[in-house]
């Protein structure tokens, strides 16, 4: 049987830990070859490790995607290493300690909102321009399940900031995909990953989900099996927001 992703280039960001390592993981498993980013260099060499000891392909570039020429560093890198970026899983994301939104200093609601939208803006715009040029590709974008899909006091900052990501998924989404690139968002809510932020919430299924559980499902969204899924927020979390 011939793996999903044979002959494919994956790009995870926050790919040092959590979901990011996790779908990294299951990527290469499936045959692509796996360019994971992120701020912690040795976070990423254990990634590339847990992947080379499988048998998989990947290789590690440190990167801060709040910083404009990082991320075109890391396009660039990716290309000129392995040719291409067939898929690209924007995933790294920020979340400051829970507090009411009068007490959020200006500092820490920049911080947050640098990482979660304005980085996952600088991504797809230059991820979007190379697969323009090079027959299209796919992108997922994390969002979160207290985004638009929930609100949880002391979180103001990063529910704003994944809710307008969710909206700027599904714009992106709209404006390109009939040049070929396939843009999606996934909106998790709590997660068995210390890389997670950590949410109590009722949840229907009784648990937290695994982080393999979100890398399945992006990589379904990766996947010619989601051919027709353009545009939208996939929300997992067991229940919790239904």
């Amino acid at each position: 049987m011939t793996a999903r992703f044979d002959g494919k280039v994956a790009l995870v960001t926050g790919g040092g830990s959590g979901i990011g390592r996790a779908t990294a993981l299951a990527f290469a498993r499936e045959g692509a070859t796996v360019m994971v980013a992120g701020r912690e260099p040795s976070e990423l060499r254990d990634t590339v490790a847990l992947i080379e000891k499988e048998g998989g392909v990947a290789d590690a570039l440190p990167a801060d995607v709040t910083h404009g020429m990082d991320v075109i560093r890391l396009v660039k890198t990716t290309v000129e290493r392995h040719g291409r970026i067939d898929i690209a899983f924007n995933n790294a994301s920020y979340a400051s300690e829970p507090t009411p939104l009068a007490e959020i200093c200006e500092a820490v609601w920049g911080d947050v909102l640098s990482t979660n939208l304005t980085g996952v803006w600088l991504l797809m715009k230059h991820e979007i321009a190379h697969m323009k040029e090079n027959g299209g590709g796919v992108i997922i974008n994390t969002a979160a399940n207290i985004g638009i899909h929930g609100r949880v006091p002391g979180f103001g900052a990063f529910a704003a900031s994944k809710a307008a990501l969710s909206t700027l998924t599904r714009t992106a989404a709209r404006e390109y995909i009939r040049e070929g690139v396939r843009i999606n968002a996934i909106s998790p809510g709590s997660v068995d990953s210390e890389a997670t932020v950590q949410v109590q919430q009722d949840s229907p299924i009784g648990r937290v989900a695994r982080t393999e559980e979100i890398a399945n499902t992006v990589l379904w969204l990766a996947s010619e099996e989601s051919s027709f899924v353009v545009g939208h927020d996939l929300v997992l979390d067991g229940g919790a927001t239904a």
